[in-house]
This record gives C-alpha cells, structure tokens and sequence, in this order.
C-alpha cells in the first residue's frame, strides 16, 4: 500500500481537493494522510466540515495581517518534520498558493515525488494575477506528476520542456464537487430575498486589485444596480479587510445589494447555480460556472483559463469602471449575447477528474 499525502491550506484548494480525498479513501491501494496550513482559517474549516474531511495535522500558520514573507516561512518551517516522520511516497498539492508553492519546495529538498493537481494553467505574467502564475510555474519546476484540467494546460507544459509521459489531461475536481454540492432541494434566505428578481453574484478578492482597480469595479457594479431595478445582487465579503472597507463604502446604502459574510461551499455553490450572471476574479469561479450555464464576467486583465473565454462561457472585462458597466449592461439588455454565453459548452470536465488521478497514482507509483 502506497502512502498519499495531501496538503492544501485554502478555501479553493479544499473545494476542489476534498472529492480527491474520499476518491483516494476508498481505493484499496492507498493510505492516505491530509495536512492543512489553515493559510487560511474560517473559510478553510466551512469546506472541511462541508465534506466531512479531517485532516491529520494542521499547521495553524494563519495570523492577523500575514504577508507572504509570514505564510512562507511559516509553513516551511512546519511541514518539514511532517514530511520527515510520514515518508510518504507522493504529495500532491493543488494549483497555486503558496502553500502548493512552499510545500513543493520543501518536497524538493526532502526528495518526495509532488503531484500537482490543476497543473499548466498559464498567463506567462508572472504579476497577474500575483503571487500566483510564480507559484503554478514553480510547482511545475519540481513536480513528477501533472494532472492537467485540460487538453490546453497539457500543451503548456509540454512547450515548457515536461515529459509527455508525466502529463495526465483529467479534467479539473471541481466538476467533482459540484456533483455533490448542488441540489434541487435547496433554499436560502439570499435566494428568497432575491426571489422575483434576476440575482447577480459578485465575488472580488485578487490581491492585484486591492485598490484603485477595485474602486473602479465596484462603482461599475453600483452604477448597473442603481439603473436597473429589476436586479438583486449578493456579494460574500472576503475576509480581507481592506476589500471590506472598498465594498461597504460603495454599496453600504443601497438595499438591493446585500453584502453577507463568506458561504460554505454547498450554500455558495446553490447560490450561484440560481444566478443569472457572475462577476468575478476568482479563479475557481471560471470552471465552476460554465458547468451551470452561467455567464462569467472576468474582472481581470489576463486569464489562466482562456478554454472559457474559447467556448464562449467567459469574457475578460479588466478592471475599468466603463468596459465593466457595459459589459454587464450588454448582457441584461442583450438576450441574444446573454444566451450564447449560457448555452456555451464547458470545457472543464465530467465530473470524474477524482478517479481518474486515484487510477493513475495507482498504476504509476
């Protein structure tokens, strides 16, 4: 029996590495040891508890205004002797934070193989978005295996020199996860405050927008509120103070806004496939999306995950007060524009990535 680890410390990892844990629980030829950095706290834990997953061990790194000098050393510092006292014969890490980064270096000097979940995805910038293409092309410098979400993430690494043989096209977990997490049965007090209305959901958190860029956003958003009545919009603040000062200072006074503290993964996800559209600069939001028929508005400059923008699902807007407002009000307006992006297909998978990665380890290690 061969030894798995996972280890992950965000809300998005969780959401798309916990259906990867039960898939690994259940097949015979694997133990398997989950460890978190808690690199993030609350939101971490309401995904946990979600899908009943308890970790071995938990770092506990968060503290009250961490940098990533602080997250860095911090987990490095930890997981070594983690890492020494499991001797485990793989580790997989999930995309792009610095827990994925730091603790595939620490592999890397403990020579453990790293699996890394969500491999490839690319903007070649490595300040957009920031920290995070440096931490996905480093993971990349040192892993053994690469699970690629799609047939585009593949060729990315194989023009950046990988071996063709270590790179697996699986579709992304998080197709696994909506396949648990959305139910026709499900209601909401959001959901029936929204009732009536078509329900527009926001979520803005980069750290590349902080700021300016993310004044712009928001003045964007009230300005297609306030002209048009018959819209409701949800946005879950981020933990991130700064964010929260930006939000309640444009939205605080108008009452068809409702700005509510983070959701769990299976009120987030319900919530979202009852929007009639999302704007977003999340990552996770762009795959997640298209698999419900909801179009996506990137507030972003540069995308990892131009498959969307490809099928039609996603449309890059920046950051720009003005591209924002018009193109929100194209797709209220528009019932033409705004179903071609709904019908659009998914790029992002079946809803079997899980296997696929378990079989693969399965036959590989």
């Amino acid at each position: 029996m061969k030894k798995v680890m996972l280890i992950f410390g965000t809300r998005p990892e969780a959401i798309k590495m916990c259906p990867l844990v039960h898939m690994l629980e259940r097949h015979p030829a694997f133990e398997t040891v989950v460890c978190v950095t808690g690199q993030h706290r609350q939101m971490l834990d309401q995904i946990l508890n979600c899908f009943q997953v308890t970790p071995k061990y938990d770092l506990c790194i968060m503290q009250q205004k961490q940098t990533l000098f602080d997250v860095t050393v911090n987990i490095l510092l930890r997981i070594r002797e983690i890492l020494e006292a499991e001797k485990p014969d793989v580790v997989l890490v999930h995309g792009d934070t610095s827990t994925a980064f730091v603790t595939s270096l620490a592999c890397f000097y403990l020579q453990i193989p790293v699996g890394h979940v969500e491999a490839g995805l690319r903007t070649y910038n490595l300040h957009s978005p920031f920290p995070e293409e440096f931490n996905r092309q480093a993971v990349d410098l040192i892993a053994k295996f690469y699970f690629a979400p799609t047939e585009m993430s593949k060729q990315n690494l194989i023009r950046e020199g990988k071996p063709e043989c270590a790179v697996y096209v699986t579709g992304n977990t998080v197709i696994d996860a909506l396949s648990t997490t959305v139910r026709e049965d499900y209601s909401h007090p959001e959901i029936e405050w929204a009732r009536g209305s078509r329900l527009l959901l926001l979520t803005a958190h980069r750290r590349e927008n902080l700021g300016t860029p993310m004044k712009h956003m928001f003045t964007a958003i009230r300005r297609v509120v306030d002209e048009t009545p018959d819209v409701k919009l949800i946005y879950p603040l981020h933990m991130n103070p700064k964010v929260r000062d930006m939000a309640r200072r444009c939205f605080s006074d108008q009452e068809r806004i409702h700005m509510i503290e983070p959701l769990d993964v299976l009120d987030f996800h319900n919530v979202m496939a009852r929007a009639y559209l999302i704007m977003t600069d999340s990552g996770g939001i762009q795959e997640e999306a298209p698999s419900l028929g909801k179009p996506v508005l990137v507030m972003r400059d540069t995308t990892e995950r131009p498959e969307g923008l490809q099928a039609g699902t996603l449309r890059l807007v920046g950051t720009g007060e003005q591209h924002i407002y018009e193109a929100v009000m194209a797709l209220l307006q528009n019932p033409e524009k705004y179903h071609e992006m709904e019908h659009a297909q998914n790029p992002y998978g079946d809803g079997h990535a899980s296997e696929r990665i378990a079989e693969i380890l399965a036959q590989h290690l």
